[in-house]
């Protein structure tokens, strides 16, 4: 696959080194190499001199065991075997730990505990419908506001919804002030007899009928868990709203991360325009797992053409093959038109090496042939898809990444996917 020159280049190494950004943010679907292409940010900003955070959401090992860590947790730690004057860490979000860290941050001792014991609480905590979001957001905005590292890499979660992270403080702060919310917090806020008038009386009949839905226990734990939480809802809605202006800010640069598929693109493209509707600052996008072929000239038409005039007037060897038969089936073991061994010599004998079963060159070459037809078939398909995208945002920066023969899975492979990120050239001779 060929660059477009109608699509500007990406250009990395002057984002990493830019002193003013702080921020980066690595987004796209599930399963184009987002924790790979951001894990390899890292390294590269950090042997170039920056300090630099990966925060990633992935919990597979491999990432930790690429970085040669044993495993990653929600406390960042130095990747150790940086060839350059700065640093990495490198931790992955633990959406529960970091919940607990907030209430305890936030609460004196007694109602944190309250909090943290309670069942709806640890429900919540676990796995509510968007809290993974939040907290990477919440995560987010905690290492920022830390100072200690002057580049944080994010690799956001794997969501079904395109950037669900940037809609979590949104769909979190309907969630506080719903009705049903608000409702539970009555009580609470009135206090007093007025309060135990309230939650007698004024709940009695939401309460029966929730109760027969969900269970009266529930409900219940419901109550303690928003009373306990009072003070700290609009806590959560301030710090969610200022990481959102800050994911707005200059000092962030965000990268549609995408495999040249028809269904990624695609996805890609809902990104572009979205991260412009929320008005994010976009930097480019990075074309993931690209192929490519040193023999690029010889079309796809052209080798299946000669694989077919190969087969077809099939030349095969027939020198020692046909002749070896014909030594067997002679009485005396040899040819009727050779002369007769002579002495210390054996007959010809059949080697495995010439049976006639074995592929001929010809045959061989036509096999090689046909694959490298399959290969440009699939670098046409790619490049009529990438086309299609540039088509629509010729305005966005576009890297390439070859595709590797194999799975990344320590510092040098990191190094090798970051030198393809910064040199954004065509997958030509890739594996």
């Amino acid at each position: 696959m060929t660059v477009d020159p109608a699509a500007a280049p990406l250009e990395v190494d002057p984002l990493l080194d830019d002193p003013e950004t702080r921020i980066i943010v690595c987004c796209g679907s599930g399963g184009v190499g987002k924790t790979t292409t951001a894990a390899a940010l890292g390294v590269r900003a950090a042997e170039r001199g920056r300090k630099v955070v990966v925060l990633t959401i992935d919990p597979a090992r491999r990432l930790a065991q690429s970085m040669g860590i044993d495993s990653l947790d929600n406390t960042p730690r130095q990747v150790k075997g940086i060839e350059g004057p700065g640093e990495l860490h490198a931790m992955m979000l633990d959406m529960k730990r970091t919940f607990d860290e907030i209430v305890e941050a936030h609460a004196d001792q007694d109602r944190a505990r309250a909090i943290l014991e309670n069942p709806f609480y640890q429900s919540l905590s676990a796995g509510f419908a968007g809290t993974q979001e939040y907290m990477a957001m919440e995560k987010l905005g905690q290492l920022r506001a830390r100072e200690e590292w002057d580049l944080i890499v994010v690799d956001t979660p794997p969501s079904r919804s395109a950037l669900d992270f940037l809609d979590a403080p949104k769909r979190l702060g309907s969630f506080l002030d719903g009705k049903f919310i608000r409702l539970l917090m009555a009580p609470a806020k009135m206090g007093g007899r007025a309060g135990m008038k309230f939650l007698n009386v004024g709940m009695s009949m939401m309460t029966g009928t929730l109760g027969k839905l969900l269970g009266g226990q529930f409900l219940r734990d419901v109550q303690t868990f928003v009373a306990a939480m009072d003070t700290m809802f609009g806590g959560f809605r301030t710090r969610a709203d200022a990481t959102y202006r800050l994911l707005q800010a200059p000092g962030t640069a965000f990268l549609v991360v995408a495999a040249p598929e028809r269904d990624a693109l695609r996805e890609a493209a809902y990104f572009v325009e979205r991260l412009a509707a929320e008005e994010m600052p976009l930097a480019g996008l990075v074309l993931n797992r690209v192929h490519g072929s040193g023999a690029a000239r010889l079309s796809a038409e052209r080798a299946r053409a000669a694989a077919e005039n190969l087969e077809e007037g099939r030349i095969v060897d027939q020198g020692h093959g046909k002749n070896g038969v014909r030594e067997a089936a002679s009485p005396a073991g040899s040819s009727p038109d050779s002369p007769d061994p002579g002495p210390g010599q054996l007959p010809h004998q059949e080697t495995e090496s010439q049976t006639p079963e074995q592929p001929s060159v010809n045959q061989l070459t036509a096999g090689l042939l046909r694959l490298h037809a399959e290969r440009m078939q699939v670098l046409k398909r790619e490049q009529r898809t990438r086309d299609r995208f540039t088509a629509l945002h010729p305005e966005v920066p576009v890297t390439e990444v070859a595709a590797l023969p194999g799975d990344v899975h320590d510092l040098a492979g990191l190094r090798a996917i970051g030198d393809r990120l910064a040199g954004g050239s065509p997958a030509t001779g890739a594996a």
